[in-house]
């Protein structure tokens, strides 16, 4: 495997089979990671990458364009049956450049947008001050109700109806419940606002129809195509008809140059294994051992933030286990399993070292895993969390990590 890497970049190849050896060992718990099948693999490394395509099927800059016109055109339609979409636009590289895309095809400088808080499980492109959109547009963020877990739509109303933004933003990076898209939809119209879901997380849980379904309430949807579609790292834009072009026209010329046809072409393939009976069947497993996990997780007393989860993700203010979230993923890292530090709502703790830890089972489900191996890994964890300057014990779950990653192989991954 990558014998053409070994031989002309040798440093590079140790680096990628030290990889190779991490993912195949270790277990996975960050949500907003997965593995891709072989095939997506080697639509990332096809010739596709040679290709220059600026502009749109039937339409490019460039010649000799008609290959690529196929995969994307097949990327769109598959994206479209999906989620019942009107529109989509397949380019945008990720999913803060499709955000970005969105606000610069809609907004004007100082309109308002009215967003879901960061700690509260929102993401930086919805309107965090440190991102370069908060200086371009007026940002208004609404939290969670900390006796339900749910999103307040309550202040989510009372702050369109002060601000009258010109957009209404639902969706989420680390918030473990459904969206009232509908209820959504209503608030919005009390001032016509146009409604926007990132569903970068939850995308593939829609398609397969285990989550709400924005598209028959709102007028934008953005996502991923990586996470839980287990498609490549890009981004992707759904719409109603009547923003089609202005969508376009922002992504490109507007924002982004030449598409990258080789992760096109990886989409297409991505979102037609994601039409595929196997693939509802594998998003009903995610959400049954997060669930699992949930569940092992209170009964060792931890504190499950929202409530629990009605999705892929957890999480968890370790606060209470006499651990930051820093030191818990540092400690986990050494005992072979993968998660991510993470704010909680209102955290009084700073990003880079916070009260919470983040956990999801796209990966691992992926793998095969089911809910007697999310039992196991909660025992590690809690094993972990209660005894993270034990380096023996550490690296005695380490080899446990390993002996149990190792019969479930990595899709696309030969070891």
């Amino acid at each position: 495997m990558y014998e053409n890497i070994q031989k002309e970049a040798p440093e590079v190849y140790k680096a990628l089979m030290r990889e190779v050896e991490r993912q195949s060992k270790g277990i996975e718990l960050i949500p907003s990671e997965n593995y891709v099948s072989a095939a997506v693999l080697e639509a990332l490394g096809s010739v596709f990458t040679n290709k220059y395509s600026e502009g749109y099927s039937g339409r490019r800059y460039y010649g000799g364009c008609e290959n690529v016109d196929t995969v994307e055109d097949l990327a769109i339609s598959r994206a479209k049956e999906l989620f019942g979409a009107d529109h989509a636009n397949v380019q945008p590289l990720s999913g803060a450049p499709a955000n970005i895309a969105v606000y610069f095809a809609l907004l004007e400088k100082g309109d308002s947008v009215v967003g879901m808080d960061l700690s509260h499980g929102g993401h930086l492109t919805h309107g965090h001050p440190v991102t370069a959109m908060a200086h371009l547009y007026n940002f208004y963020r609404y939290k969670t109700v900390k006796e339900t877990g749910e999103i307040d739509y309550d202040e989510m109303e009372k702050m369109v109806l002060e601000h009258k933004p010109k957009i209404l933003l639902v969706g989420y990076s680390a918030y473990s419940r459904d969206i009232d898209y509908e209820r959504v939809r209503s608030i919005a119209d009390k001032t016509g606002a146009i409604v926007m879901a990132d569903i970068a997380h939850i995308a593939g849980l829609i398609a397969a129809g285990e989550m709400n379904n924005p598209t028959p309430h709102v007028d934008i949807i953005t996502t991923t195509t990586h996470k839980t579609l287990r498609g490549p790292r890009g981004g992707m834009i759904l719409c109603k008809e009547k923003y089609a072009q202005a969508i376009d026209k922002s992504v490109f010329p507007g924002f982004q140059g030449g598409p990258h046809e080789n992760n096109i072409a990886a989409k297409a393939v991505a979102f037609l294994e994601d039409l595929q009976p196997e693939y509802k069947e594998y998003a009903k497993q995610v959400k049954k051992n997060a669930k699992k996990m949930e569940e092992k997780l209170k009964e060792k007393g931890y504190d499950i933030m929202f409530k629990g989860t009605e999705n892929h993700l957890l999480l968890i203010d370790v606060t209470n286990k006499g651990v930051t979230g820093k030191e818990a993923q540092i400690a986990l890292d050494k005992a072979g399993i993968t998660l991510n530090k993470n704010m909680i709502p209102d955290d009084p703790r700073s990003p880079m070292d916070p009260s919470g830890i983040r956990l999801g089972t796209p990966a691992i489900t992926t793998r095969g895993m089911k809910e007697g191996e999310m039992q196991r890994i909660v025992d590690w964890i809690d094993q972990v969390i209660n005894n993270i300057d034990n380096e023996e014990l550490l690296a005695g779950i380490k080899k446990e990590v390993e002996e149990m990653c190792l019969s479930f192989p990595v899709p696309g991954i030969k070891m």
